[in-house]
């Protein structure tokens, strides 16, 4: 059986990363999410577990400290990691994980799994960016502001990537998506 794929996706706030996703485990029964942990409180909608795992500023630091986290950052003054053992298990079972993180969580993952696919997901435009995150309303002013700084920080990041993909059109940049998949299965198969 051959090892999973360690799928990294990354990009700023709104670009669309969760829509993409859930398209592709829609379309690819191959690929599993990993559910990252966080600090954060839940939006509405959101399910423990299914969308993060929530936990406290403790159980974060005695997570860091136990080395369960494969990566971990701070993103707009919340925790955020990706699980080790999550990530290990699908992989050893032959799974395609997809990992949303940030682009400092990317490199710690670049470091750690240089074998890892890199996808950074971009808007058309800055305008068509601004104008998602405002219609997600799910943030307050200050969020929304410190996100747009941060989103502007992360772009220059996004050459660092192998592929950079515009999500324009769910559907066409889904299928973008799935060939740069297939096409790394087929180099490690």
């Amino acid at each position: 059986m051959r090892r999973g794929l360690l799928i990294v996706i990354s990009g700023p706030s709104g670009v669309g990363k969760d829509t993409l996703i859930h398209r592709l485990l829609e379309l690819d029964p191959q690929l599993v999410y990993s559910v990252s942990g966080t600090t954060r409180r839940p939006r509405p909608g959101e399910k423990p577990d299914e969308n993060y795992t929530f936990l406290t500023r403790e159980e974060f630091a005695r997570l860091v400290g136990h080395g369960a986290f494969l990566e971990h950052a701070t993103y707009n003054g919340h925790l955020y990691g990706t699980f080790r053992d999550r990530v290990e298990k699908a992989r050893s079972e032959g799974r395609d994980v997809v990992l949303k993180i940030d682009v400092q969580g990317a490199e710690q993952v670049r470091r750690l799994v240089p074998d890892a696919l890199f996808i950074f997901v971009v808007a058309p435009s800055e305008q068509e960016l601004e104008d998602r995150q405002e219609k997600r309303g799910s943030e307050s002013r200050e969020d929304m502001a410190s996100r747009r700084e941060i989103a502007k920080r992360e772009m220059k990041y996004a050459g660092e990537y192998e592929h950079v993909v515009t999500n324009d059109d769910i559907e066409r940049a889904v299928a973008e998506i799935r060939r740069i998949i297939e096409g790394a299965r087929q180099r490690v198969t």
